[in-house]
């Protein structure tokens, strides 16, 4: 299944006739290497031929808004033809509802127009990176002879989903980063650029371990993303997100999750909490405040529940932690946990300036904490750090 090599062949869909000398002249560099190599369609159902002719094409860049097949037609027929291929949509922030409907489809990922060929890069090589651990994995699932070579493939299919970089701002600072047990379980983070110059975090934990949480965690990943470009609020997003995680639930499975939306202009942090950890404000002065409870339960276990939200007005130099179990759960040998008040206190005497420092310095004192006792639970830790002056 794993066997796709470079050139990697990408099926550009779209009825501009101006897109295709424009991508092969921004991507030029990449096809020349031996990278990438494109081929066009105008519409849903020059691409569906294209498809058909030509079993080499693994990912799909699709505009909507197209004659004869739509985009989103499209995205419901290229998984008869095939399942492995991935769908990146091309679109406008217009546009936002067909979007949302667009990564509930399927999905994987989505630029905006005008295209940020930058940006498409990016989205290019987290698609391809994805569709090669996902092969990898489908292809080592007939192979595996023993519990930990499961607990490989699905680490490494955790890690593929998460950022690798992140937004800069002179008004915020944002970073993320996970540190995976040796016993796989699903934690997964991301940052989203929504419209309006907002920003969407999220921290979330999937319950069980193994291939079928990182599956679950994939899953999770995906909705929230589509929920988050689609709605406004983050109580409507966790609502949505729990009915279609509820839906065909065979496995009962379920995920904590922590989402927020961030406006740099007001400062304004607006979040819902479904059944995950309390985040944390440590202030310039290093004090430490727990956000409001808002009592969500955790997704994916019971549909129509209603998710409630608070808000806050962070000043500048404030750090927001989103962080999972792995942090306050860790153990040190003696088998005592690493606490709330002792990441509550961490920056009592030390307080780092920056966002990716304050990451930095919470991971290191979990490590030192734990010594040489094991890891049993992924450790996942967002910071976001506020800018700006007070008025």
């Amino acid at each position: 299944m794993s066997g796709i090599q470079p050139p990697y062949k990408i099926l550009v869909v779209d009825d501009e006739p101006d897109l295709q000398p424009l991508v092969q002249q921004r991507m030029r560099r990449y096809v020349r290497s031996g990278q990438y190599q494109f081929v066009f369609a105008q519409n849903g159902v020059e691409a569906l031929e294209r498809l058909r002719e030509d079993d080499e094409i693994v990912i799909v860049l699709s505009d909507i808004n197209m004659p004869k097949m739509d985009g989103l037609a499209l995205l419901d027929q290229i998984p008869k033809v095939n399942p492995n291929i991935r769908s990146v949509i091309i679109s406008a922030y217009g546009d936002m509802k067909n979007i949302r409907t667009a990564m509930n489809r399927g999905a994987f990922d989505f630029v905006t127009k005008p295209v940020d060929f930058d940006d498409l890069k990016l989205t290019i090589d987290r698609t391809l990176q994805q569709l090669l651990e996902w092969r990898d994995a489908l292809g080592a699932r007939d192979r595996l002879v023993a519990l930990q070579n499961e607990l490989s493939v699905a680490s490494q299919m955790q890690q593929s989903i998460l950022p690798k970089s992140f937004p800069q701002d002179p008004s915020y600072e944002v970073f993320a980063s996970m540190k995976p047990a040796r016993s796989v379980g699903g934690d997964f983070f991301d940052v989203m650029r929504l419209e309006g110059g907002v920003l969407g975090l999220a921290v979330a934990d999937v319950s069980d371990k193994g291939v079928p949480a990182a599956l679950f965690m994939m899953s999770s990943r995906t909705l929230l993303k589509g929920a988050a470009i689609g709605l406004g609020t983050p109580g409507e997003v966790l609502k949505e997100v729990n009915d279609l995680l509820c839906e065909d639930n065979e496995t009962a499975m379920f995920v904590t999750l922590i989402y927020a939306v961030y406006d740099p202009s007001t400062r304004k942090l607006t979040f819902a909490n479904g059944g995950h950890n309390t985040p944390v404000v440590i202030d310039s002065d290093g004090n430490a405040t727990r956000l409001p409870l808002t009592g969500g339960v955790a997704l994916g276990l019971v549909p129509g529940m209603e998710y409630a939200q608070s808000s806050i007005t962070l000043s500048p130099g404030d750090n927001v932690i989103l962080y999972t179990d792995g942090v306050t759960e860790a153990m040190n040998e003696n088998e005592e946990e690493f606490g709330m008040e002792r990441l509550e206190s961490l920056f009592s005497e030390s307080r780092p300036s920056e966002a990716r420092a304050v990451n930095d310095f919470i991971f290191d004192a979990v490590m030192e904490f734990a010594g040489d006792a094991a890891q049993s639970d992924d450790i996942t830790c967002m910071t976001l750090r506020a800018g700006g002056r007070d008025h």
